[in-house]
């Protein structure tokens, strides 16, 4: 069947879509799973959270050239888990060696897995049943099994001597019948692990391994939609078959790029093998890239099939309850979506409830004016930058660092590739260098940090003429949604705040003045509670002002740690030469009775 779940930004989509691959995976174990997102970021981090589940990492298997990004030691492309699933067979054949000196069998039993089979079935499975027979023999003879029979009869104890002992407590026969049960079971697991990998001893070449493991072994399989459009005619050729798909991002995804992962199999029968189809995403959030306008608005190619679902009314699972942002953050978006709710931890979390260290609001519209005549400039068409918002978002950065917020939680956003890498430069410059600062968590665009999230965000808008493309609310929505606990937008308020598509954001956000206001004497963290005015504040009115204060700021926190430095190295040495005072007076103390 088809599954549709619209994700509003923080509700979980990732969340549910790896509860729903972990009920695939363990109440139907023999279907496989195809993974399909638009992007590398996106499906590593969805790879990731299923990495945490207990689900076997020899079913697992990551396509594509965005595996280096998983952050994780192993290997899950195809030929790292062929080199996983050999050395894994080695470490179970060491396992069987040991079970098979615990019984005293000789022979060698180890060699291969097929050697392993034999054993198994000649020796460990006939042992069972000679156990089972003892059993029911003993229950027959007295009319009923007593406690201690299962650890009487068990022919495994010497294996399982480095189990946590007693391994059978004697106090009732189901019990420990149930333990024997479960160590018979973990024995046999060895074994159905081994009959799976006896196919990887037969093949010799790698490519052959990698394929088995593709179309064979794997249970999961995670890939991009454009790994799926190039490798198609290889994985039918292979005779790859999989029976549900899931599709995360699902509304970033153009059409024809959904429809080729459903048709990577051929068709059983003349009949589809699919069995479920998952579309997980949001239609208000950003839709697939199309460069070329004609092809954009014309021929509607923007729109994606889950979009074209959603407007033709098919039933979809709408998750209503955010859990990213504080409450008030949440209604800089939320109106866009019918009933979005907070999760409970929103509103009771202390870090939610905490006002940000240094800042007045939890959020603010910060106008910024022409820095020497000039505002938004465009060195290259479409190319758009402007230098009086690059150094004022810096010069908060520097602030927030000053006052001691962590870098990995700081991220600068932009709505235009050419303010992005004046931003950096401007970082670079001044801040690239000093241990003091460093570098931020990301610096990127609105369009590419879609799917992400950070405590705290430092917004640049950029355009002083014109809207520009910030006029489609899908992107207002994934820029307001991006922040935990501070959102800090910095535009030409005027320009903005008089579109109309713009004004449910906009009029929440001028609720605060448009005035950067600061408290310095807070450091981070702090006891101040959201909504609560700071006793003392700071207000800055434009770019160089704010600059010349972080400049003074920056060589006062300097002052005040090199003195704070001089004072503990004054009372280092003070407690040094009373140590050697104390141990004088001791040695004297030690010569008297001598003399």
């Amino acid at each position: 069947g088809l599954t549709m779940v619209v994700g509003p930004p923080g509700t979980g989509k990732t969340d549910v879509a790896v509860q729903i691959i972990n009920n695939i995976y363990h109440n139907f174990p023999h279907q496989r799973t195809l993974i399909v997102t638009h992007s590398n970021q996106a499906l590593n981090q969805l790879f990731q959270k299923i990495m945490g589940l207990d689900i076997d990492e020899r079913h697992l298997l990551r396509l594509g050239h965005g595996e280096e990004g998983l952050g994780t030691d192993k290997d899950f492309s195809k030929y790292g888990r062929v080199n996983y699933i050999l050395a894994h067979r080695l470490e179970l054949l060491e396992e069987v060696g040991r079970l098979q000196q615990s019984l005293g069998v000789s022979g060698e039993v180890t060699y291969t897995c097929e050697t392993a089979g034999y054993f198994n079935l000649y020796q460990i499975k006939s042992r069972w049943e000679e156990f089972k027979r003892q059993l029911k023999k003993q229950g027959g003879a007295e009319g009923g099994n007593g406690p201690g029979d299962v650890k009487e009869y068990f022919p495994f104890h010497v294996y399982f001597s480095n189990a946590p002992q007693p391994v059978f407590k004697g106090e009732s026969f189901e019990e420990d019948l149930d333990v024997a049960e479960g160590c018979y079971r973990h024995i046999q697991r060895i074994f159905g692990e081994l009959e799976e990998f006896r196919a990887f001893e037969l093949m010799r070449s790698g490519l052959d391994r990698a394929n088995y493991l593709l179309v064979k072994e794997a249970k999961i399989i995670a890939m991009t939609c454009t790994h799926a459009a190039l490798t198609r005619r290889n994985l039918v050729k292979l005779g790859f078959r999989y029976d549900n798909i899931l599709m995360e991002e699902a509304a970033q995804i153009l059409e024809i790029e959904t429809f080729i992962p459903l048709l990577l199999q051929e068709p059983e029968d003349g009949h589809n093998r699919l069995k479920r189809v998952v579309l997980i995403g949001d239609h208000h959030q950003l839709p697939p890239v199309i460069k070329n306008m004609a092809f954009q608005k014309y021929s509607n190619m923007e729109q994606s099939l889950f979009t074209r679902f959603i407007r033709l009314g098919v039933p979809a699972i709408e998750l209503d309850k955010q859990g990213r942002s504080r409450e008030s953050l949440a209604n800089l978006y939320n109106w866009r979506y019918k009933k979005l709710g907070n999760l409970p931890h929103v509103l009771e979390s202390p870090e939610y409830l905490t006002a940000n260290p240094g800042f007045t609001f939890d959020f603010q519209l910060i106008n910024v004016e022409d820095f020497n005549g000039v505002g938004e400039s465009e060195p290259n068409p479409y190319f758009y930058q402007n230098l009086s918002e690059a150094e004022y978002v810096v010069a908060v950065y520097m602030y927030m660092r000053l006052l001691g917020y962590p870098g990995e939680k700081i991220t600068i956003l932009t709505t235009y590739n050419g303010q992005k890498h004046l931003i950096r430069d401007v970082v670079k410059q001044r801040c690239g260098d000093n241990p003091v600062f460093g570098f931020p968590n990301t610096i990127t665009t609105v369009d590419r940090y879609q799917g992400s999230q950070n405590d705290y965000i430092l917004l640049s808008l950029v355009r002083t003429k014109a809207v520009g493309h910030l006029r489609d609310v899908r992107r207002l929505i994934v820029a307001m949604s991006r922040a935990r606990l501070g959102l800090y937008v910095f535009a030409r308020v005027g320009v903005f705040a008089n579109c109309y598509e713009l004004t449910p954001a906009f009029n929440q956000l001028l609720l605060h003045p448009t005035d950067l206001h600061l408290c310095p004497d807070e450091l981070f963290p702090t006891n101040r509670k959201a909504g609560d005015l700071p006793p003392k504040g700071r207000i800055i009115k434009n770019m160089p002002e704010m600059s010349k204060f972080v400049y003074d700021f920056y060589y006062d926190v300097i002052e005040r740690l090199m003195k704070e430095q001089e004072r503990d190295e004054a009372r280092l040495k003070a407690e040094q030469k009373q140590q050697k005072k104390e141990k004088s007076t001791d040695c004297d103390s030690a010569l008297i009775p001598l003399l």
